[in-house]
């Protein structure tokens, strides 16, 4: 390894400790927040960012006419061990619910993936209103929430810390949360959430099966993409699923009663917790199924306007 090479990777784990490392605990997701989808960023992300190579950032806006069916594509086997669960932590950005990654009891193996890849943490993105919320889009369309489950490749990699420098280092799975019925699963989850209202906090938080919160539709988008919270290392193999899950008004409004700030100081809620799309660049998006959207739209269009004819 060149020493260019060395002083970057030493300079961004150096980012990473900072950012994601409060006194006496490591954390597990950097990220940051704007006041408004459509108006002002928050100041992260008003200066340009030291980004390695630059070229394949995330999220993106998924167009669905342009992703490339891949049959080659397998389908993603999940394993998640309920009792690895340990922890909910309100780290001043969102919410983590972190696991334990020592053994490989929570892995997930298949889909794009050349290795398996154990279950680190989850968290979510979210918005201050329904219109808004999800870091992805899709045919630029925005969902209120999204989920993203990060895992890591311990098969290359002897620690997390390591695997987010790499290229293959890690693999995340993208759930957008829709408006709709209630979500037993998630409503566990939410319950405990009043007692990590203040940043950083942390309670216990154990035998909980995330696999819960993935529909149980197999398909899915898949593409090269980089973490979306400092360092925004370009280190993740995106999962994202196609179908989202349904949760109901009062569930999205417990993610929005958190603070982005401590006991004692002036409360700031915790709402567009999310990054402004990235462009694309000369990266394919991949399904795992055939699209027959565009297709039955292009049909129903086609019915319509004959319909309408005189």
């Amino acid at each position: 390894m060149n020493n260019m090479k060395t002083n970057t990777l030493v300079h961004l784990y150096k980012q990473l400790k900072t950012l994601w490392s409060p006194p006496a605990r490591l954390c597990s997701l950097a990220t940051c927040t704007h006041k408004d989808r459509n108006d002002a960023l928050h100041p992260l992300w008003q200066s340009p960012l030291s980004i390695p190579g630059g070229s394949r950032q995330s999220p993106i806006n998924i167009q669905w006419r342009d992703s490339v069916y891949d049959p080659f594509l397998k389908p993603l086997k999940i394993s998640y061990d309920p009792t690895t669960c340990l922890h909910i932590w309100n780290n001043g950005y969102s919410f983590l619910v972190e696991f334990d990654d020592s053994t490989d009891r929570s892995i997930i193996v298949g889909g794009p993936l050349e290795n398996q890849y154990r279950l680190k943490q989850f968290h979510f993105h979210w918005g201050a209103i329904n219109e808004w919320g999800s870091e992805h889009t899709v045919d630029s369309k925005f969902y209120p929430a999204e989920l993203h489950l990060v895992h890591w490749n311990a098969v290359v990699y002897p620690s997390f810390e390591e695997a987010v420098m790499e290229g293959n280092g890690l693999a995340v799975i993208g759930v957008f949360l829709k408006l709709g019925a209630h979500h037993e699963g998630l409503q566990t989850l939410v319950d405990a959430l009043p007692a990590v209202k203040h940043k950083d906090t942390v309670i216990e938080f154990d035998v909980f099966d995330p696999s819960c919160l993935i529909p149980s539709c197999p398909d899915y988008w898949t593409y090269a993409g980089s973490l979306t919270t400092p360092p925004l290392t370009e280190s993740v193999t995106w999962i994202i699923k196609k179908k989202p899950i349904e949760v109901d008004e009062n569930q999205l409004e417990a993610f929005r009663m958190l603070l982005f700030t401590s006991d004692g100081e002036e409360e700031k809620r915790m709402v567009d917790n999310f990054r402004p799309l990235q462009p694309l660049m000369n990266r394919t998006v991949r399904s795992s199924f055939q699209s027959s959207h565009v297709l039955n739209m292009e049909a129903q269009h086609s019915d319509h306007a004959q319909q309408i004819r005189p």
